[in-house]
């Protein structure tokens, strides 16, 4: 377990993130980063979600109050086929569902969070208010499955990675497609006392879906629910190093993707869709990127895309502002806060209590590191060679995954259906 000094940064860590999350909180909702740079101060459907699952963690009834009030301005401002915005401006009225492509993922954590409200509160009037926003997006997410065979089409720029080049069907936004249908059907089951055997069906069908396409092993015979035998045949033999150790980051109609992709890793064995043999292997390969690192955090992707790679010419082209992506930084191989408290969470919740309290010290670490104003900046991520503080500072879902590691390591879930 963590010496004494580190139970001190612990305990002021869980303060100072308290104290990030009530600055980030306005009349209309969290913003996701106190700082006046791009359009992070905006009230963000995927930062507002983490920053309000932390909230409901920590029982705060302020910080409750303010994720309520998140979900509400989010709900106002829903699209005309069901789309959730990616961001909102209350002071300009401005509303983004995205840059030259939507964002698949704010749909999901919006339904995923909206249950995790209810259920923490038992507001059944905010969820009688959510119940006709909730079935657009479900009919929303739908048709983005395009050909009705159960995975969702994500396009480049679609999900929390914006400017890295995971694109078409991407593993990370299934998991979360996974929780938003379980979150749907519980809340159908307790509106109607009866279960919506299409959505059970689908549920269930989505989660082989992701065992057999995903984690790719040396087999003889086909899984059941293979999406397409020759994607899956290539996919086999290009990623001949990496199969069976952790599950691939996403396919296209052209062949699979190969780098590790953390969050994704983490979600399958957080939301139960990992067996044991695959979160032991996945744990291994953690270990193995992240080595004798002295701060404990995971890199958003890895390996890192270099100049010297195939697919740095198309990485180089995708950016909103600015070109954040260079080796090691940002999404490239930045090492995140935010991830890691998912990783926690997963460790503390399969009874690896002692791996996940160190992880979280690398969380309050990150957190405490600053260039600006000197100590506890809470940056966006930390660059994966010289481990310096970058990207955004008062980031709250970096003080999000401090809350969410520390009440993890006390035997509370952020996801509960």
């Amino acid at each position: 377990m963590p010496a004494k000094e580190n139970y001190d940064l612990m305990e002021q860590g869980y303060e100072k993130a308290l104290g990030l999350l009530r600055q980030c909180c306005t009349e209309n909702g969290f913003l996701a980063s106190l700082e006046k740079k791009d359009n992070y101060k905006r009230i963000w459907s995927r930062d507002g979600s983490l920053l309000s699952l932390a909230s409901l963690l920590s029982k705060e009834p302020d910080l409750i109050r303010c994720a309520k009030n998140t979900l509400l301005t989010l709900a106002d401002s829903q699209g005309p086929h069901g789309e959730i915005p990616s961001n909102v401006d209350p002071v300009s009225g401005r509303i983004s569902y995205g840059g030259t492509a939507g964002r698949v993922d704010s749909c999901l954590w919006f339904v995923i969070t909206c249950g995790e409200y209810w259920l923490a509160t038992g507001d059944d009037r905010f969820l009688d208010t959510m119940l006709p926003v909730m079935e657009k997006v479900r009919f929303l997410l739908g048709a983005w499955e395009y050909n009705n065979r159960g995975l969702l089409y994500v396009p480049l720029t679609g999900d929390w990675a914006d400017e890295y080049i995971h694109n078409g069907y991407v593993l990370f936004d299934q998991l979360l497609y996974l929780q938003t249908l379980r979150t749907l059907c519980a809340i159908h089951a307790e509106c109607h006392g009866s279960e919506d055997h299409n959505l059970q069906s689908k549920k269930s069908r989505l989660l082989h879906m992701i065992r057999d396409n995903y984690w790719l092993v040396p087999k003889e015979n086909l899984p059941d629910d293979v999406y397409h035998e020759i994607l899956y045949r290539k996919g086999e033999k290009a990623a001949e190093h990496s199969r069976n150790k952790y599950w691939m980051p996403f396919f296209t109609p052209v062949g699979y993707g190969y780098r590790f992709d953390s969050f994704a890793n983490v979600l399958a064995s957080l939301l139960r869709v990992a067996e044991p043999f695959q979160q032991d292997a996945v744990d291994e390969h953690i270990r193995h990127i992240t080595g004798d690192n002295s701060l404990k955090l995971l890199p958003a992707f890895h390996p890192v895309i270099t100049p010297k790679d195939e697919d740095w010419q198309e990485l180089q082209v995708t950016f909103s502002y600015t070109f954040k992506n260079k080796p090691y930084e940002f999404q490239n191989g930045g090492l995140w806060p935010m991830i890691t408290g998912f990783y926690v969470a997963d460790l503390a919740q399969r009874g690896k209590k002692e791996a996940a309290a160190d992880f979280l010290v690398g969380i309050h670490q990150a957190n405490a590191m600053g260039k600006d104003s000197g100590k506890w900046e809470f940056r966006e991520y930390a660059n994966g060679k010289t481990f310096e503080p970058e990207g955004v500072s008062h980031q709250g879902w970096s003080g999000a995954a401090a809350i969410m590691g520390h009440h993890a390591l006390q035997g509370k879930k952020i996801f509960n259906f």
